[in-house]
């Protein structure tokens, strides 16, 4: 399809769901990556283990829904910040009209920002509006966050062309004086590549809008070497250019879902997680932020 979509408002409502009552709870221990790193507040470098993750809307592999199982393959990444799609509030019965993003922040003692793509009449006159999209979740103070639009077809209409929807998520995260911009997407699924290059540009365009340390995480439904994600090498680094491949879970044939940084950001280390307690595998990368002034 050779048809170039409307470019989307680049920045929709400023937050759709602040972080939730999760901000509530006694802060973490030291992080993961804090311990791996052994580094103090003074260092020059700060790290931040980063997590993508697909959870499938909480079903494995076996397209059983279990939350707990969800909970608990995330905790064991030990990440500061994961970016998850596929995430139901009070979506349907195939995840029990959970909030997911809220559940998932109460049982990780994380904080949560959840950015639909979808947000449709409850089902039932006095059930909550159901909602689908993408979250990210963080043991750091989040100082702002937003939901951004970005070309997309939806699945929720009949016969539906290419136009602007929220899901675009993008939160500011401060780490010990550093502040670094974190990004989720979940890019188009369809075999036709003209979808997610509009999505590509259209996400450049927000991150052009920030400075500073930029961390992209995602679904992508596309490998690296697509060529509809090529404008994103230059901007940004793929953080595992070796790793494992992340789709299906139970043995994987495609590398899909990838941590991105912007030229600021270090990468020390990165690896797939192997589990099935979604359809796709989760990344994880330890990173390095420069602290300012340095």
């Amino acid at each position: 399809m050779d048809r170039t979509p409307r470019r989307p408002a680049r920045r929709v409502l400023a937050v759709v769901l602040a972080v939730t009552a999760a901000l509530g709870a006694a802060a973490p221990g030291a992080s993961a990556a804090d311990r791996a790193a052994g580094t103090g507040p003074g260092a020059a470098r700060v790290p931040l283990r980063v997590a993508t993750y697909n959870i499938h809307a909480g079903a494995g592999e076996d397209n059983v829904f279990d939350l707990d199982r969800t909970a608990a393959a995330i905790r064991a990444l030990g990440a500061d910040v994961i970016g998850l799609q596929e995430v139901d509030v009070h979506w349907g019965a195939r995840s029990g009209f959970a909030d997911e993003a809220r559940e998932l922040a109460m049982r990780l003692r994380m904080r949560v920002f959840f950015a639909p793509i979808y947000d449709l009449p409850p089902a039932t006159a006095d059930g909550e509006r159901r909602q689908y999209g993408v979250a990210v979740l963080s043991r750091y103070p989040v100082r702002d966050a937003q939901n951004h639009e970005i070309t997309r077809l939806s699945t929720q209409t009949p016969d539906p062309v290419p136009a602007p929807a929220p899901g675009f998520a993008e939160v500011t995260v401060r780490v010990r004086g550093a502040a670094v911009h974190v990004y989720t997407t979940h890019l188009d699924y369809r075999t036709d590549p003209s979808v997610r290059r509009a999505q590509v540009d259209d996400m450049l365009a927000v991150l052009a809008e920030d400075a500073g340390p930029k961390v992209l995480l995602g679904d992508f439904n596309a490998e690296p070497g697509a060529p509809e994600l090529a404008r994103l090498w230059g901007p940004l680094a793929d953080a595992a250019p070796d790793g494992g491949r992340t789709y299906p879970a139970a043995g994987p044939v495609r590398r899909i879902d990838l941590v991105t940084v912007s030229p600021e950001v270090s990468v020390t280390g990165a690896r797939v997680w192997a589990t099935t307690a979604s359809d796709h595998r989760p990344v994880v990368a330890d990173l390095l932020l420069r602290r300012p002034g340095r």
